[in-house]
């Protein structure tokens, strides 16, 4: 059985970006409490996240660009909203934000998606650390005045300036483009066990299967 969540993690009540948030729990544990099924139940989490960060509506969004880069992100990624179509913000990888919400929700492994919306960029940022009040911290603070507050610190990788959509085996993808996923990967602590090179399901490369774990 496979349970679906609908929103991000960081739009939880208690532990997302409040109040920037919906009304109820988005975390992987409450789709536990939701079916009635048993905590012990549930043998995999999966987390999707996209190849950099995006977000709709009001709220602090550390990493958002507001640039000609931005702008890409969200044409070529077709950013709207599912439900109300508005026009998703766009930025850099937060490394930060995914590492605290893979703690936060238990997630054994994560679904990379849209690496192709990253192909035409010459370099390509992740933000491994925040700034606040002059002191540099790896972690989101509870409060919304010192999350509207904080600066991202970048970890720079050059891009791969060629095509990934389409693409299935992960040997095939351009070095560069590894090294972003494999950096990812050391920076949120948890291994990526898929990565969809362009809008279509079959174009999918599979590294972990969660259902034969």
């Amino acid at each position: 059985i496979l349970f679906e969540g609908a929103q991000g993690i960081l739009l939880d009540v208690d532990h997302g970006t409040y109040p920037f948030v919906t009304s109820s729990n988005t975390v992987a544990a409450s789709a536990a409490i939701g079916t009635g099924c048993g905590p012990n139940t549930i043998n995999y989490v999966l987390g999707i996240t996209k190849s950099y960060t995006t977000r709709v509506g009001e709220g602090p969004f550390p990493t958002e660009l507001k640039d000609a880069i931005g702008k890409l992100l969200g044409s070529k990624g077709k950013e709207f909203g599912t439900v109300t179509s508005r026009k998703r913000r766009c930025g850099w990888f937060d490394a930060i934000l995914v590492r605290q919400t893979i703690k936060i929700s238990g997630i054994n492994g994560i679904a990379l998606t849209k690496l192709d919306v990253l192909d035409e960029l010459d370099e390509i940022k992740i933000c491994i650390k925040y700034e606040l009040n002059g002191k540099k911290i790896d972690y989101l603070p509870a409060s919304s005045e010192d999350q509207l507050k904080i600066k991202p610190i970048y970890k720079t990788f050059p891009g791969w300036k060629c095509p990934t959509n389409g693409i299935k085996n992960i040997e095939l993808l351009p070095d560069n483009a590894k090294k972003y996923i494999f950096a990812i990967e050391d920076f949120i602590e948890a291994k990526v066990c898929s990565i969809s090179t362009s809008p279509e399901r079959k174009d999918t490369i599979l590294i972990e299967n969660p259902f034969d774990l």
